[in-house]
């Protein structure tokens, strides 16, 4: 068994996933208490350059044909391997869609405890204690990280991304890939998302609405907001499952990953799926009538009023200081 802590690193399409960065600022807290070294596991086929700005002591880089693409039982059987032979102290895979095609099965086949939903870890001496997120964000589990060796799936939020970036490139090591022929699942082809739609992950502005908004005739009310801020209106994952914003405006683990300067969430609970795709905004002010909401986590402002309510109101306030503002110019230029 060794003290340090390894990190799986995230990857898509040649680019690092921001919670593989969210994951190696939590694995230095806990790293700082084990004495032991932050070690980024990358797995892939010519990627060798992703470890550039990792905030890791050193890399072990794992390279075959099919770890190209992302499949669970490549990563699996490497990951498993890698783990048995290293035994560290714990290891952190974010909790997202591929950190959930990998890590039950881990913990299955290595018998391994595995904590799920974690958002923050601290250190007290040699105890580490992990923050995990239940009910949708709304109860805060709180515990004793389990040993020898555990399982720790990261959600975003406790840390911000550029914690885990450093300006300078980790020793990198190279590790032998497993045994990988055979494999049931390949990946034939990778399909871009739609494009004729405005792409909501370059604008600096988006209001975003929820299940709180209730029917498909309320989109109305919030798209003329939006209209008053110049922006796009987008969404969580209920409103799309309904059909009532296309896919492309898909806020969250499952949709697009948005970074704007004011991010305006309406009606939005808040569950980790959605927090995945728009904690790291500049400024997130949140409406909800649920005081326990978990969006309230992460808005930097929030109001427990009706959405409807507000909403009108609002947009007649921004309204009335475009006219003036345009007044004033219209006398100042003239």
């Amino acid at each position: 068994m060794s003290q340090d802590i390894f990190v799986v690193i995230e990857h898509l399409r040649g680019k690092v996933a921001d919670i593989s960065y969210v994951m190696l600022a939590a694995a230095r807290v806990i790293a700082q208490a084990t004495g032991g070294q932050v070690v980024a596991a990358l797995l892939g086929h010519n990627a060798q350059e992703l470890a550039g700005n990792l905030a890791a002591d050193r890399v072990l880089y794992v390279e075959h044909p099919a770890l190209a693409d992302f499949t669970s039982a490549a990563y699996q059987t490497v990951l498993e391997s890698l783990l048995r032979e290293h035994a560290p102290r714990a290891a952190l895979l974010g909790d997202t869609s591929i950190g959930g095609d990998v890590a039950a099965w881990l913990a299955a086949r290595l018998s391994w405890p595995l904590v799920s939903s974690c958002r923050s870890v601290s250190a007290e001496g040699a105890v580490i204690r992990f923050v995990s997120q239940t009910c949708g964000g709304k109860i805060m589990a709180e515990g004793d990280l389990p040993g020898p060796c555990a399982l720790v799936m990261i959600v975003p939020g406790g840390y911000k991304p550029e914690q885990g970036q450093s300006a300078q490139t980790p020793q990198v090591t190279s590790a032998a890939a497993p045994p990988l022929e055979g494999l049931r699942v390949a990946v034939d082809n990778y399909v871009e998302p739609d494009t004729s739609d405005v792409d909501i992950s370059r604008e600096p502005i988006l209001v975003s609405v929820g299940r709180g908004i209730q029917t498909l005739d309320s989109i109305g009310l919030v798209e003329e907001l939006a209209r008053a801020l110049g922006c796009p209106v987008c969404a969580s994952r209920p409103i799309v499952d309904q059909g009532w914003l296309p896919t492309t405006r898909l806020v969250g683990k499952s949709g697009k990953v948005v970074k704007p300067r004011l991010y305006l969430a309406l009606g939005i609970s808040g569950a980790p799926e959605h927090v995945e795709g728009m904690g790291e905004s500049e400024m997130i002010i949140a409406v909800n009538t649920d005081p326990a909401a978990p969006i309230f986590n992460v808005a930097k402002y929030g109001a427990t009023v009706d959405l409807f309510d507000l909403a009108p109101a609002l947009t007649e306030k921004i309204q009335e200081a475009r006219r003036q503002r345009g007044t004033h110019h219209g006398a100042a230029s003239s």
